[in-house]
């Protein structure tokens, strides 16, 4: 059995990407994998990281609880809109505020290298945007897929990160979106 965590970083719960999230929980459900999802919006915490890494800020329990989520699970799945070619605030202060050193990497006392902490895990970004695919490779080289996938998981030892991008949203139709959810539906059914 999997341990699957699903994380939506969309702070709407009427959006499109509410519903990816439900859907790959949906499809991961028939699997009789244990599979949860959480919506960060419903967390308490203060997203951000006051002090740097110059004093450790003390975690909130809802924060408390999601590291523990991630250490036990096999899988994560992050589900977030792409706004300014990266991702929602809410979602970068959970980062900034979870992904901690000595949690999810640390740093070696000496020379430039770290010990990735969340090895043997897998991810999978699902990310919803309004500009064409083929526009944010070329004019904005996936920088917010890079900074997700190799800034911060693979930074901490999660591979492989795969990504599916759904876009362009703002022009999407009902059939359109709801092939969409049938997609991330069979994602979840196949545990990618």
């Amino acid at each position: 059995m999997k341990r699957i965590l699903i994380i939506n970083g969309h702070p709407d719960k009427e959006s499109l990407c509410f519903s990816l999230a439900e859907s790959y929980k949906k499809g991961a459900d028939t699997n009789g994998d244990q599979c949860q999802l959480v919506h960060l919006i419903d967390l308490k915490f203060n997203p951000i990281l006051t002090h740097g890494y110059r004093l450790v800020s003390e975690l909130e329990p809802d924060l408390l609880k999601i590291q523990q989520d991630i250490l036990q699970a096999d899988h994560l799945v992050f589900v977030y809109p792409n706004w300014w070619a990266t991702f929602p605030a809410l979602l970068k202060g959970f980062i900034d505020r979870v992904f901690l050193p000595n949690f999810a990497f640390k740093y070696h006392e000496k020379g430039p290298f770290w010990d990735k902490l969340l090895k043997l895990k897998t991810a999978r970004l699902i990310v919803t945007m309004d500009t064409p695919k083929w526009y944010y490779w070329l004019m904005n080289r996936n920088a917010g897929h890079n900074a997700m996938k190799i800034g911060v998981l693979e930074f901490c030892g999660i591979k492989p990160v795969k990504i599916s991008a759904f876009a362009p949203v703002k022009s999407s139709d009902d059939l359109k979106r709801k092939k969409w959810l049938d997609e991330v539906e069979t994602l979840g059914r196949n545990q990618k």
